[in-house]
């Protein structure tokens, strides 16, 4: 019998940090929901970050996901942003781990290179495959479509490493 696991995947950033979630059931996917949680630049970054992790529980607690993948941090020029989102990441992590979820983390090269099949593309390609492989699939931005894209990269190196483990 074929169980089914819900993933999460979550593309942090200090503005905006996008969350999908989806289903497998065997080969088959099925898009549950997927969002973007805000944090007011207007606050500090202590609140921030609070949001975010307020946020990001609810989301954890309402939706109940196996595992999570969370994308690696893509340092910039701007030591203080690449700080900042680094924090955000810390948070993008942290979440997970408490409600007791393996956590993975995937660069976004990797995960280009398992949705759109090469290493470097426009988001505009990602997230045209993204609708395609989930036709019902509905985001609200970027960073939305990208943590669904996210997903579909987990689940891909996921059945690979248990294909290498069963084989």
């Amino acid at each position: 019998m074929v169980e089914k696991i819900r993933i999460i995947g979550i593309d942090p950033g200090l503005r905006r940090t996008g969350w999908g979630i989806i289903d497998f059931l065997g080969n088959h996917m099925h898009f549950v929901a997927s969002g973007t949680l805000h944090s007011d630049a207007q606050l500090n970054l202590a609140s921030r970050l609070h949001q975010l992790h307020k946020g990001l529980s609810e989301v954890v607690h309402q939706f109940m996901p196996h595992e999570a993948a969370v994308e690696h941090v893509f340092v910039n020029k701007d030591a203080t942003a690449t700080l900042k989102l680094g924090q955000a990441r810390a948070i993008a992590l942290l979440v997970p781990a408490q409600a007791g979820l393996p956590v993975f983390e995937y660069a976004p090269n990797t995960i280009k290179k398992s949705v759109i099949g090469v290493g470097h593309g426009a988001k505009e390609q990602i997230h045209m495959m993204v609708k395609r492989l989930l036709p019902r699939a509905e985001f609200d931005g970027h960073d939305a479509a990208d943590a669904l894209a996210l997903v579909i990269c987990h689940s891909a190196h996921r059945t690979n490493f248990a294909h290498r483990i069963k084989g």
